[in-house]
């Protein structure tokens, strides 16, 4: 059964940047877009399970730091080589400063 949890402050995510959040024994990734929406992915890549929170966001795109590959982080969608498997995407809703993703 999918729940809401209370991930961050709007304020907590630069624009066009993202954090890394750590709920149990997962990890996600939260985005803040350039027109100031929310997005949140799985934290690790899908090619070698590197953590994305040090990657380069641009635009819609986060940069995998290890070997570059791209996600567009408000589909999951893979972009660039050398990964090919999509990243989860979750549902994100905003209520007063408060960012919460849905797992």
């Amino acid at each position: 059964m999918a729940e809401w949890i209370d991930a961050c402050g709007m304020d907590d995510v630069d624009e066009e940047d993202l954090i890394r959040f750590d709920h149990g024994d997962r990890t996600f990734a939260i985005y803040r877009s350039p027109n100031d929406e929310f997005f949140c992915t799985d934290g690790l890549c899908t090619h070698e399970q590197v953590h994305l929170e040090d990657g380069l966001v641009m635009d819609y795109v986060i940069e995998c730091p290890k070997h570059n590959g791209q996600f567009d982080y408000r589909t999951g969608e893979a972009k660039r080589a050398p990964v090919c498997v999509n990243l989860n995407t979750y549902p994100v809703k905003v209520e007063g400063d408060r960012v919460f993703i849905e797992i």
